[in-house]
């Protein structure tokens, strides 16, 4: 019997050793070492020539690339959960599946979105770096160093899906109040778990959050969908938590209200055009203003060894003649 031959994967970016290593053992596997982003005409090519891509979150695959596809080209197989990179509607229509890496990421993105949510009223990289700086520390002070408990503080949550659930599960705990604004309402049993308020109006729960947690996909729909008018029906006292797409903020709006006083403050592990990053957050993070991180919120390794599982399932589900498990089809996240 003649042996079928290993259907050619491209893979963009450096993958932990363990998946490359199950890749080139069971695909005909072109993996990138370097780690460098593939440029524009390179994605092209590889889309040309591959029988599966697997691409990342920093590669921007739109109608016009899909459209140079080449014959063999049959799975974007993502690695990663988000797929705001991809026109998978453009893929459909070439008759080319998408595939995602979900449920592997939500543990760890709500570890460090509860981080974010202790370390920006608490102070705690502005405590660390006071350490770190040429002035000797002169020692405890009672007016030293003063945050903002998080007891009895009330947590909107933007988006309760299951990162925005296993966040709330983190928050509970700290004695935040949890209220929440979702396309759909969750069930009474989460609700009642998590001692959940929801808020069918967006507005009406900004105005009342102490801290605003994001958690929804990147869509048309949701792009700015913390607008200038909706940053400005928060407190004063209020922060802004990001872990999940930077164009749900606009970002310029949120820097002024900061620097004008009008907001306490953000933590951002995302960034509307990154990974540029606004030189006016920068120095707001100079001055302890805003925590910055530098898209985190996933990055551990059983996390990222899980997803290359995911992906790989994917393929050999697609290449054996089904339907992979993770298809992702347009409209949906």
């Amino acid at each position: 019997m003649t042996e079928r031959p290993k259907p050619l994967v491209i893979v963009t970016r450096k993958l932990p050793d363990a998946v490359e290593a199950r890749m080139a053992e069971l695909f005909d596997a072109r993996l990138n070492p370097s780690d460098r982003p593939l440029t524009q005409p390179q994605l092209v090519a590889a889309l040309r020539q591959a029988d599966v891509l697997v691409p990342t979150v920093t590669d921007r695959i739109d109608r016009a690339m899909i459209a140079l596809a080449g014959p063999r080209l049959k799975l974007i197989a993502n690695y990663g959960n988000g797929i705001d990179n991809i026109d998978v509607e453009a893929a459909l229509s070439r008759g080319l599946i998408v595939t995602n890496t979900p449920n592997v990421l939500d543990e760890d993105t709500a570890d460090m979105t509860m981080a974010l949510i202790l370390a920006v009223p608490r102070r705690l990289v502005e405590g660390g770096v006071r350490l770190l700086s040429d002035e000797p520390w002169a020692g405890w002070s009672p007016t030293a160093m003063l945050g903002r408990r998080l007891a009895g503080k009330r947590l909107g949550i933007l988006g309760m899906g299951r990162i925005g659930t296993a966040v709330a599960r983190r928050a509970r705990a700290f004695g935040l109040e949890i209220h929440y604004h979702n396309r759909r309402r969750v069930s009474a049993k989460t609700e009642a778990e998590l001692g959940a308020t929801f808020w069918e109006s967006l507005d009406q729960m900004l105005a009342r959050a102490d801290i605003v947690s994001i958690h929804c996909p990147s869509t048309p729909g949701t792009f700015h969908l913390l607008s200038a008018r909706r940053l400005a029906l928060l407190q004063p006292h209020a922060f802004v938590v990001n872990t999940a797409r930077g164009d749900i903020v606009d970002d310029a709006a949120l820097i002024r209200m900061i620097e004008a006083g009008q907001l306490a403050g953000a933590g951002l592990d995302v960034f509307e055009n990154e990974p540029a990053i606004d030189r006016r957050l920068l120095k707001l993070a100079a001055e302890h203003k805003v925590v910055l991180l530098p898209h985190m919120g996933s990055a551990t390794i059983e996390a990222r060894i899980d997803m290359g599982e995911r992906v790989i399932i994917n393929i050999r589900t697609l290449m054996d003649g089904h339907r992979p498990p993770d298809r992702v089809l347009p409209g949906r996240a």
